[in-house]
This record gives C-alpha cells, structure tokens and sequence, in this order.
C-alpha cells in the first residue's frame, strides 16, 4: 500500500516519549513488564485518500487462510452516519501485494460496530454483512470467489461457530436507545413501549431465511432481580456473542431510567434456541468479555470481591475470579488467542491520547506491549477510532484500526509470530 510520508514535525509529534507506533516502528507502552530485543512490525494494509477500518473485536476479520482480510471504506469521518450514507465492503489481499477488492456496500452501519462484516464461519469462500434495502434491514451472504449471493430478510449480529445461525436484536431499537450503535435509517416501531413483548432477540436460520423471536424485552425486564430496581426504564438488548462451541450466547441487557443519560447493563447467557437463562452478572455494569472456551466469560465488569477489574466467569454458577489482577487494570476489548495462552487486549486513549495494544500471558503473567497508537482529539464519542485488536485464524498476526498515521482512520497489521512462539 502507499507509504506513510512524515515531515521532521509529524515524526516528532507522533514519537513524542519514544511510545508511539508508526508503519515499521513499535515501542513499547508503559507500565508493559516485558521489553522485547525485536519489536513487532507494524505495517498499514490500507492508505488513503479513503478511510479504511474493520469495527468489532468479536467477529472473524481473516479468511480461514489467513490470506485475505476483510474490511469496510468510506469517504467521511467525524460526524453520525445519516440514511443515505454507503460504505464499500472489501477485502485485502495479503498475498497479493495488499491489493483492495471492492466486494458490495451497505446502508446499516455504524462506527463502532460497522454493519456486522465478517467472515462466516466455517467457510473458506463466504463472507456477511448487514444492510438496509427495501425499507428493511437485511443481510448478505457474499461468496467472495464466485461472486454468487444471497440476501436474507434479516440482519445479524453473531453467527454459530458452524455458520448456521445467527442471533440479533432489534437495531431499530438499539439505535433508539443508543444512537452510534444501531443504524439509521429506520424508526423503532416500539418507541412508546418500555419492554415490548414483540422485539428482542431473534434467532435467524442462515440457510432458509426464516426468523423467530426468541427471547422478549418484556420476559427479561421481569426476569430476576435488576439493580436499582427502575420501574420506569425502557429496556433494551445489545452485544451479543455465541460461545465456541455454539450452545449458548451471551447477551446485554440494558435499561435506562427517564431522565438519565446512563444506563445499567446486566450480563445474560441463554441456549442457542432462547431457553435456559441465566444472569451471569447481576451488578449492573458490564462491559466488554468474551468466551474463553464454551463455559467460561473474561469480562470487564464491576464485582463486590475487587472492584472494576477483568474478571472470568464460569457460565451457569456463581464462580468467579480476576484476572491479571494490578495488570489488566484498564477495559478494553479483549480476546484470547488460539490455545488461550495470551490475552489480546488493549486500553482507550490515555491522557496523550495514546492507545496501547498489549498480549498478556495467561500462565506467567507477563505483558508484551505491541506498540502505542495515537488517537487525535477529533476522534471521540461516536465516531472514535478504538484499535478494537483482531486476530488471525493461525495466531500470528493481529490486525487493528488507528489514525495514528496521519491519513485517517486505516488498517494495520502486526506480526507477533515471535512473540507467540517464544
């Protein structure tokens, strides 16, 4: 892709401290207890004048080859995604001199979480995204050799490890509560309705099309005990994520009183067919978290035992624990690596506005910083650029989003094949 081109003043500004990650240059972030002799390399994959990033940290970025990387582009940034803005889904030919292939577009998108781009899984030719066509969201199931495609009546969210299925909430609704992670276009038909019994999570069969209704806002906004016990809240459903072996997934529950701009989120888990709830965490503040494996959670949450920390939950029991406790002190969008030996993580913009993506080794407790990025000012609230760190299918490489070098929002790769395999 084009090279990066500083002037002696962008270089300084973005090596202020020796912490910042460039294109072929990485340092190390501090409070990381591990000092590599050979940084990781760091290399763009995508360039302007266009901006280029992936979104979620959950969601399969590689192909099972490891060769093509997906990714979406658009032409503006700094401002909410109207109706009638398209984004260029593509891919990028790690083989093939980094080479963008134009694959289709969408309508249903947001900053944060893009429109549900990934690979499905299980394949090693078809790709999904979300869309708005025909006065509904939809979804497209692309294969990206063939060029053969199918549009379902519905958008997804997480997709079973064998590709099948899918689960999704109401994006209608998840944009009216909380505008930036649903998309635009298409009006809450339950607005007035605090827990309508019709919109919730719905289970989506990707070989027929067909949908159902699986779990009701209304079901769970009388299910157990909820923090505060609001009686006027208006309810709603986000971050969803099957487990590894797709038996069960994860959900957010979150509500928000009349009046008030937060909201309070308990963590849920149910079986892959809606039934056999359970509340994982009951404390009302959940974050980020990801499977471990099909009965463990590594979550960021606040628990009476320690406080704000990344604890690991065992699914369907009340057994829990901290994880890189005085380490991993920071939220940020985590997810092990094949083998669960390291951690993949990073941290929102400190106070220089530098993010930090970082390995922790789950069995010594050792940190690897893979560098720090820099994040402008102008890049906040809806429209900031997380690193949201992805990894490849063999663990060798991590792919993150980042302005750091000056061109907007782009795609770079790290190599951690040394680190990994030490």
């Amino acid at each position: 892709m084009n090279n990066i081109e500083l002037t002696r003043r962008e270089f300084l500004q973005y090596t202020t401290g020796g912490a910042l990650a460039l294109p072929g240059i990485a340092a190390l972030a501090a409070g990381a207890n591990s000092k590599l002799e050979n940084p990781p390399a760091v290399r763009a994959i995508t360039g302007g004048p266009k901006f280029h990033w992936f979104s979620y940290y959950d969601k399969l970025q590689f192909d099972p080859s490891c060769r093509y990387v997906l990714g979406m582009e658009v032409d503006f940034e700094h401002r909410s995604p109207r109706p009638d803005d398209v984004i260029k889904i593509g891919m990028v030919d790690l083989n093939g001199g980094e080479t963008w292939t134009q694959l289709g577009e969408s309508r249903a998108w947001c900053w944060q979480q893009g429109c549900m781009l990934q690979w499905r899984p299980g394949s090693k030719n078809e790709i999904i995204w979300n869309a708005r066509q025909d006065g509904r969201f939809v979804c497209h199931i692309l294969n990206v050799h063939s060029g053969k495609k199918r549009t379902l009546p519905h958008p997804v969210y997480t997709v079973s490890p064998d590709g099948r299925t899918a689960v999704a909430p109401d994006f209608r609704r998840v944009q009216d509560m909380r505008g930036g992670y649903g998309y635009a276009g298409l009006a809450d038909p339950h607005a007035d309705d605090t827990a309508p019994k019709d919109s919730g999570i719905f289970r989506i069969d990707l070989e027929t099309g067909s949908r159902e209704l699986i779990i009701s806002l209304a079901e769970i906004a009388k299910f157990g005990s909820i923090p505060g016990d609001p009686k006027d809240a208006k309810h709603y459903f986000n971050h969803l994520l099957f487990n590894t072996d797709g038996s069960r997934f994860i959900f957010l529950h979150r509500w928000r009183a009349t009046g008030l701009r937060s909201f309070g989120t308990r963590m849920l888990t149910a079986g892959a067919d809606g039934g056999d709830i359970c509340v994982v965490d009951p404390h009302g503040k959940t974050s980020h978290f990801i499977w471990r494996d099909p009965k463990h959670i590594l979550a960021w949450a606040w628990h009476p035992s320690q406080g704000n920390a990344f604890y690991l939950y065992e699914d369907r029991t009340e057994n829990v624990e901290v994880v890189g406790k005085g380490i991993m002190t920071k939220n940020g969008h985590c997810t092990y690596l094949p083998g669960s030996k390291w951690i993949l993580n990073d941290i929102y913009p400190d106070k220089e506005r530098n993010q930090n993506v970082y390995l922790y080794n789950t069995a010594t407790g050792k940190t690897v910083s893979l560098g720090n990025f820099h994040s402008p000012q102008q890049y906040t609230g809806e429209w900031r650029c997380d690193t949201h760190p992805r990894f490849s299918p063999d663990g060798r490489s991590v792919v993150i989003d980042s302005p750091h070098g000056g061109n907007g929002r782009q795609m770079y790769l790290i190599d951690i094949s040394a680190i990994v395999s030490s």
